[in-house]
C-alpha cells in the first residue's frame, strides 16, 4: 500500500508543478547594481533613500539638510499637499502638450534644473551627469558657482549629447549660470566672460546669501567641503564602500571655477560657513542688479526673492525672470514656502516678468499646481542630487522621466490638454490651509 501511495503522488506532484509554471513567471536577476536599484524605485522619496544607504552619513546630510530645526525645509514639501484639484471631466485627454516657453524658448515640460553645490560628493561625474541628463531631456540647466566642475567642462558635457529622431540628432542643450557675488568683483566678471564665450543663455542672480544659514547636520559633523578625513570618515567610509572607491578613484574635488585663484577653491578642506562669510559681499543691493545687467547683457534671473514686494521691484529693474527661492531651506529657517508666493507674486506682476517656483518639487503633481497657480515653470534641486546620490547620470535621467510622466499623467486627469489651460480654476487651498 505504501508503495502505491508513492507512485500515486509522483504524478500528482508533477502535474501540480506543471500547473505553476504555467501561471507563474520568475523575474530575471539584474545583474547591474544600477538598474537593480532604480529598479526597486517608485518616487523621489525612494531615491532618497537609496541615496541615504549609498552615501556616507555626512554627505548625505549636506545634501538633505537645511538650516536650524528644518522647519522651512518640511513646509515647502508639505504645503503643496494642501493644495487639492478641481479636476474637469469629460475632455479630451488623447494628446497632452507639456511643453511651454521659459526666456523665449520652447521646454517641453515647465521644469528647470536648480543649480547645487560641490555635486561630485554624491558622485564622481557630478555637473557633468546632470547637465548631460538635462540636455536629453531638453530642459535648462543651472550650474553653480560653487560647482566642482567648471563652465567649460559642462558645455563640452553637453556638446556630447544630441537628441532626435532624424539619424542625426540636435544639440539641445540650454546652460544657465548661477552667480554668488563675491567682494571680488574681477573675479566676477571673469566668470561673466567665461560663461558668456562657453554659450551660457543666462545669469541666475542668488540674493538670499549674504551670510550663510546655520545648518545644523553640518555643525554636528563638523562638515568640511571636502571632507576631512578622521576616523568617523574612515569608519563611515568602510560602510559604504561603492562611494568611497569612487571618491579615492577620482580627481582632488575643488570649486572647478576658481581653481587657482585668490580665494578658497576647496584645494584644501574649508567650512562652507567660513567661506560664504569671507568671499561673499554683503553689500549687495539693488544697484548691483544694474551692474549685472550691463556686464552680461543677456537674459538675468534673480532666485531668492521671497515677498511680492521684493517681487515687484525685481521685475521694475527689467529682469528677465524671478525664483521664488528661499535655498531650499538651508537659510532663513521660518521663510514663506514657495508655493504660497506664487499666486500673489503671479497677481502683481500680471505677467510682466517670468515666475519660477523652486523649492518642494517632489511630484509631476507639484508642477502642475504651481503651473496652475501662475509660475511660469518650477524648479529642481534636491530631487535630482538624490537620484544622482542614488543611480549617478542614469539616476537623473529617472528622475526627470519620472517628472515628465507624472505632469502629463496630472493634467490628463485634471482635464487639461496643454500648459494653457492651467490655471487658479484648477486648484483650491484645502479649508483653513490658505496662505495668510
Amino acid at each position: 500500500m505504501v508503495r502505491l501511495a508513492r507512485a500515486s503522488i509522483g504524478p500528482n506532484l508533477h502535474g501540480m508543478l506543471e500547473s505553476l509554471r504555467s501561471v507563474l513567471q520568475f523575474r530575471e536577476f539584474e545583474t547591474d547594481p544600477v538598474a537593480r536599484r532604480l529598479s526597486r524605485a517608485a518616487n523621489v522619496d525612494d531615491l532618497r533613500a537609496i541615496a541615504k544607504r549609498r552615501l556616507p552619513g555626512g554627505v548625505f546630510d549636506y545634501i538633505d539638510g537645511a538650516a536650524e530645526d528644518e522647519v522651512t525645509l518640511h513646509h515647502n514639501s508639505a504645503r503643496f499637499d494642501d493644495l487639492e484639484f478641481a479636476p474637469r471631466v469629460l475632455r479630451d485627454v488623447s494628446n497632452i502638450d507639456a511643453s511651454t516657453s521659459v526666456l523665449g524658448n520652447s521646454i517641453p515640460l515647465p521644469l528647470i534644473l536648480s543649480p547645487t553645490g560641490f555635486t561630485r560628493i554624491a558622485d564622481p561625474q557630478g555637473e557633468l551627469a546632470v547637465s548631460r541628463a538635462a540636455a536629453r531631456a531638453r530642459l535648462p540647466y543651472t550650474l553653480s558657482t560653487m560647482a566642482t566642475r567648471s563652465l567649460e567642462e559642462v558645455q563640452a558635457a553637453q556638446a556630447e549629447v544630441t537628441v532626435g529622431n532624424d539619424g542625426q540628432g540636435v544639440d539641445a542643450s540650454r546652460r544657465w549660470f548661477q552667480v554668488y557675488v563675491w567682494k571680488d568683483r574681477g573675479l566676477v566678471k571673469e566668470l561673466l566672460a567665461r560663461a558668456k564665450a562657453a554659450g551660457y543663455e543666462a545669469i541666475m542672480i542668488t540674493v538670499d546669501t549674504a551670510v550663510l544659514g546655520r545648518r545644523e547636520r553640518d555643525v554636528r559633523r563638523g562638515f568640511t567641503l571636502p571632507p576631512k578625513i578622521g576616523l568617523d570618515t574612515i569608519i563611515d567610509g568602510a560602510l559604504h564602500p561603492g562611494w568611497t572607491w569612487d571618491f579615492v578613484r577620482s580627481e582632488p574635488i575643488m570649486f572647478a571655477n576658481v581653481v587657482g585663484k585668490d580665494t578658497d577653491d576647496g584645494s584644501s578642506p574649508v567650512s562652507l560657513h567660513e567661506h560664504v562669510n569671507a568671499q561673499f559681499d554683503q553689500s549687495l543691493s539693488w544697484d548691483d542688479i544694474e551692474w549685472f545687467q550691463s556686464e552680461w547683457g543677456g537674459k538675468v534671473v534673480v532666485k531668492g526673492i521671497q515677498t511680492v514686494v521684493d517681487a515687484e521691484t525685481a521685475s521694475g529693474l527689467g529682469v528677465d525672470a524671478i525664483a521664488l527661492s528661499n535655498h531650499g531651506g538651508r537659510q532663513l529657517d521660518g521663510a514663506p514656502s514657495p508655493i504660497d508666493l506664487v499666486a500673489p507674486v503671479a497677481q502683481a506682476l500680471g505677467g510682466a516678468t517670468e515666475i519660477y517656483c523652486d523649492g518642494g518639487i517632489r511630484r509631476g503633481s507639484d508642477i502642475v499646481k504651481a503651473v496652475s497657480l501662475g509660475a511660469t515653470a518650477a524648479m529642481i534641486g534636491r530631487a535630482y542630487f538624490y537620484a544622482l546620490g542614488a543611480g549617478g547620470e542614469r539616476g537623473v535621467d529617472w528622475v526627470l522621466d519620472f517628472l515628465d510622466a507624472g505632469t502629463r499623467q496630472t493634467m490628463a486627469l485634471a482635464g487639461a490638454q496643454n500648459i494653457g489651460q492651467l490655471g487658479p480654476d484648477l486648484v483650491r487651498w484645502r479649508p483653513g490651509r490658505q496662505p495668510i
